[in-house]
């Protein structure tokens, strides 16, 4: 974080100043339990919890300000020192956007300037951070966010990581309506920015999916004329959002050859050839670039073909950003999976693969997660434990019927659907023609977590796939334990909740999860 005082703090967030103006905190929390000597503790109301409860916790763990709505006074009644503003949120984002202008300045001073990058997209968009602050670390300083740390809250935490040796400051953006991009991006100001598609998850909640459109778009609409708009011109919605933006455009495609009178944004600067997928499937293609005939190999360690679109974007990006292509394919080819629960594979001593891709779900991801299990399972018993697809709004049921129907056309041997959010997901399968023990309803994870310990054998292959809230990909750790012996079910349990109670915080900890 960089250097502000108590009283720049309350000049920025046009807050009360409640403490000793020289102080001046070294990082922001917004957990109390994550306070550390020298943070500043920002309370937050919440639906189940008050962050101004807190603020007793955070001082005794080091935190010397907090920011908070009203004054909260120890034991004694001495007020803890602080800056009072109307919304400790909108505070947040006012202090995210002087830092950023702050750091942009200094660097611009020095001669090199600061670069930021913004992404967003229905699907994608912490697999394409991770990777493209892979490709970026290598080339300066690079700050990106932890987990999926996306919205108006986790924002501002990934930038107060930043400081003025920053080159590259990398953000994922998710929304849950119109205009949330839009305040995102007044705040970081991007010089690139990123769309990787537009689905249909969420659609109930953005009022359909021509609003999702709508919404992603905002982030080429705030970039500047010197700024570069990344599209993915294997979306035709995001293809066209070439014309709402007065920055440069770089598409990228999957597609070896376009046709530049069919595409809305021109011909791909950045695509691949050859594509193919390994036996592990693993993604290989060459990588072409503007100005360079010769293509670059990629041999990617990531699982599945739809990964394929992630690695173009983040070479687009890079690109955009002036890495040069061979440093680019050479980074892709050499990282894995940076964020826990995207197609994270496990292999048993006992030989059961388990594949959790449970961190969230909407149609396009479970279909692709379901032909990836399909591919990899040749000459396997295949399992798919699905759970339901959330805020899918009218469009749900028929989105669940029609991935029921697909789990028995690509003959996936083995469907358990857990809780009743994704009966209709099991239904469809039925009438499908899956019945007997090949289609399985459970009630509940624990229900399943019975069931599949009693029947996984060597060889197996099983798939874990969920919205983020329904919690299989909890249930997706406890099946990638090993096995264990007879007698020993005391110590598994102990094991077992160990692991939930580190997932639980893991995903308490990842701010803006279920955002699109």
């Amino acid at each position: 974080m960089i250097e502000l005082t108590a009283a720049e703090i309350a000049d920025i967030t046009n807050g009360r100043l409640a403490a000793e103006p020289g102080i001046t905190p070294g990082s922001v929390v917004t957990d109390s339990r994550e306070a550390t000597p020298g943070s500043l503790y920002v309370a937050r109301p919440g639906e189940t919890a008050d962050g101004h409860d807190f603020v007793a916790a955070a001082f005794e763990r080091g935190a010397v300000l907090a920011l908070v709505e009203h004054d909260v006074s120890d034991a004694a009644g001495r007020n803890y020192p602080a800056v009072v503003v109307q919304d400790s949120v909108l505070a947040m984002g006012a202090l995210a956007a002087e830092t950023v202008r702050r750091i942009r300045a200094a660097r611009a001073a020095e001669g090199e300037p600061l670069t930021v990058i913004g992404i967003t997209g229905s699907a994608g968009k912490t697999t394409t951070k991770d990777l493209l602050a892979g490709i970026l670390a290598a080339e300066g300083n690079t700050v990106a966010p932890q987990g999926s740390y996306n919205g108006e809250v986790g924002v501002p935490l990934t930038i107060f990581k930043a400081g003025i040796d920053t080159r590259y400051l990398v953000i994922e953006m998710g929304a849950t309506g119109v205009g949330h991009i839009s305040y995102l991006a007044e705040m970081v100001r991007p010089d690139i920015g990123v769309v990787l598609g537009v689905g249909t998850a969420h659609a109930g909640e953005f009022g359909g999916v021509d609003n999702i459109a709508l919404a992603k778009g905002e982030l080429v609409e705030a970039l500047p004329a010197t700024g570069t708009a990344v599209l993915n011109l294997d979306d035709a919605r995001v293809a066209a959002m070439a014309s709402r933006t007065r920055a440069a455009v770089l598409g990228y495609s999957a597609q070896p050859a376009r046709d530049p009178q069919r595409d809305t944004a021109g011909t791909a600067g950045v695509r691949a050839e050859g594509l193919e997928l390994t036996p592990g499937g693993n993604p290989e293609f060459d990588l072409f670039v503007p100005g360079e005939s010769a293509g670059h190999h990629v041999a990617a360690k990531l699982i599945g073909a739809h990964h394929i679109a992630n690695l173009l974007a983040a070479a687009a990006a890079a690109h955009a950003a002036g890495v040069p292509a061979a440093r680019i394919a050479a980074s892709l080819g050499a990282q894995t999976a940076a964020s826990r629960w995207r197609m994270e594979r496990t292999e048993r001593p006992d030989g059961v693969t388990v594949i959790n891709d449970a961190y969230n779900a909407n149609p396009e991801s479970m279909r692709a997660a379901l032909r990836t299990l399909a591919d990899l399972g040749r000459g396997r018993r295949t399992w798919a434990v699905l759970g339901a697809m959330l805020e899918l709004g009218p469009d749900s049921i028929r989105e669940h019927m029609a991935v029921g129907t697909q789990v028995v056309r690509l003959n996936i041997s083995r469907l358990v659907v857990v809780g009743r959010e994704a009966r209709s997901l099991y239904v469809s399968a039925v009438n499908e023609g899956s019945w007997g023990d090949e289609c399985v309803f459970a009630e509940t994870p624990e229900e399943a977590y019975d069931l599949l310990q009693a029947e996984l054998e060597p060889g197996d292959l099983v798939l874990f796939k969920s919205s983020n809230s329904i919690g299989l990909r909890h249930l997706g750790d406890r099946i990638a334990l090993p096995p264990q012996a007879p007698g020993t079910a005391a110590g598994a349990d102990e094991g077992t909740a160990a692991q939930n109670a580190a997932g639980n915080a893991a995903g308490t900890a990842t701010e803006g999860s279920a955002l699109l």
